[in-house]
């Protein structure tokens, strides 16, 4: 099982929640809002003054879980739908997964997704 975190730009969201739906096994995913400070574009990335803008950095946190065989093409669809070619597009983070229980069935591994 995989754990996907993407960090994304708020104004995408539509376009990756219509990349998503159309996966044939989404298992379902949660978004909460961010704020965040990237990497700095002056010397050894560190901030120049000219950039420092605290209200620039609203992000979205997409949190989903899903088969391993599921995974790549919810990263593509994610990373596909978020891409604008501009620096801020995000991140997507993919980790193994130990277990999954559902609360409310007991179900565990694959069969709670």
């Amino acid at each position: 099982m995989k754990q996907i975190i993407a960090i994304v730009q708020p104004h995408r969201l539509e376009q990756i929640e219509q990349a998503l739906r159309v996966l044939e096994h989404l298992p379902g995913f949660t978004i909460f809002p961010a704020r965040g400070h990237p990497r700095g574009q002056g010397l050894h990335h560190a901030f120049a003054p000219t950039e420092w803008n605290p209200d620039a950095h609203d992000r979205l946190v997409l949190m989903m879980f899903c088969a391993d065989e599921h995974a790549p093409s919810a990263v593509e669809a994610i990373r596909a739908a978020a891409h604008t070619g501009n620096p801020g597009d995000g991140l997507i983070a993919v980790s193994e997964l130990a277990d999954v229980l559902r609360i409310r069935s007991g179900e565990r591994g694959d069969a709670a997704l």
